[in-house]
């Protein structure tokens, strides 16, 4: 698991909700069975309802799917440029497709596209079939990630998302799944960007993203559409937008069982502009700068830098900024060796007197035992101290 991946997972585990805070803004009315919105930038859940009810994923299954695809590319099992054939599982799928068939070999790159723009579930197989062998296999894969990722109320039948007794969801696990895909594989998710695509010699007329918010808000870069007579209509929608305070502050929203395509649109976008007025981003301290510096005894350093590779951030009623308070838990005496990225404290941050987050402060540089004669000495010091 990356840095990242750590943090990420930690965030999730030790942000407070602000949804549940006294003072919290009333979220909009939304049209839909469950919804979530998380302030990603943050780590803080600003608005939900029935979220960890179970629902049928459709097409936001293929979250999943791309998790590992990304993955097997990542860990170069497989290229982008590599050609996978069709078979004829794939071919016969039914519901959202994109057209492809047994005589073709389709390139890697292509088939991503197909799944992700056109919500193709015969390219979804045809990937599946390619990571993991088989469907039934990599199913097995999905079900095992999911659980290393933390998703405690999801299990996978299928890769594609159609309906199946046993595959559900929830909105949480929906949050977590897509901010961790956006996060563990940066250098892939610019697929769920494109808004229109077709395989040559594939129908034209099925060459348009069903995210409506692609051609809406030019601030939404994702993610994933979902859609079966079980499930409703659903969208996982995600926005990057810049303040003076805060370059790229993210938002996901988790919108399922809208009653149309345009509802699922537009309760999303609803979602997410309540999310940025009604909320601001704090930054409290800046990527790989010391949050403080405490004394180190019986190391080759005197001083112990803790802070974050990212930007400390919280998310607060717009306004309240001011309330704002943090302070430090940390043991003491703090002893060397102490390596880079161990957790060391903890960074407790309160809205007033309630309390906000919880940041595990990390060791930006290692700092080595000292000598013999200088553990010695420190030793001495400590125990007159």
């Amino acid at each position: 698991m990356t840095f990242i991946s750590r943090f990420l997972a930690a965030a999730l585990l030790t942000l407070a909700s602000l949804a549940s805070h006294a003072q919290a803004p009333q979220p909009p009315e939304v049209a839909a069975k469950a919804y979530l919105l998380m302030d990603v930038t943050a780590g803080q859940i600003l608005a939900a309802k029935d979220a960890d009810e179970p629902v049928e994923p459709a097409s936001l299954t293929k979250l999943m799917t791309a998790y590992l695809v990304f993955d097997a590319l990542k860990a170069k099992k497989l290229t982008l440029t590599q050609t996978l054939p069709v078979s004829e599982r794939a071919w016969k799928m039914p519901g959202s497709r994109m057209f492809i068939d047994p005589k073709m070999q389709v390139p890697v790159e292509d088939l991503i596209k197909g799944m992700i723009v056109q919500s193709g579930n015969d390219a979804t197989v045809a990937l599946a079939e390619g990571v993991g062998g088989s469907v039934e296999r990599f199913v097995q894969l999905m079900n095992d990630q999911a659980k290393a990722l933390g998703l405690k109320n999801t299990g996978y039948k299928n890769p594609e998302g159609l309906t199946e007794a046993g595959h559900t969801t929830t909105a949480r696990d929906l949050a977590t799944l897509a901010t961790r895909l956006m996060h563990d594989f940066p250098e892939y998710v610019h697929y769920y960007t494109i808004k229109k695509y077709r395989y040559p010699g594939t129908p034209a007329s099925n060459d348009s993203n069903r995210n409506l918010l692609l051609f809406r808000d030019p601030t939404v870069d994702g993610l994933k559409t979902g859609h079966t007579k079980a499930a409703g209509y659903c969208l996982v929608a995600t926005a990057k937008r810049d303040f003076p305070n805060l370059q790229g502050r993210r938002l996901v929203s988790v919108v399922l069982g809208a009653s149309s395509e345009a509802a699922r649109a537009n309760e999303s976008q609803k979602l997410l502009n309540w999310g940025y007025t009604a909320y601001e981003a704090v930054k409290l301290f800046d990527a790989g700068k010391p949050v403080a510096t405490p004394k180190v005894w019986k190391g080759k350093t005197n001083e112990l830098k803790l802070g974050r590779n990212e930007h400390i951030v919280v998310a607060v009623p717009s306004g309240t900024a001011a309330q704002v308070k943090t302070e430090i838990a940390r043991p003491e005496p703090l002893i060397a060796p102490f390596r880079q990225g161990q957790a060391v404290a903890t960074l407790k941050v309160k809205q007033g007197e309630q309390p906000l987050a919880e940041v595990p402060l990390m060791a930006l540089e290692p700092v080595e035992e000292a000598g013999f004669l200088g553990r010695a000495w420190d030793a001495m010091r400590l125990w007159i101290k």
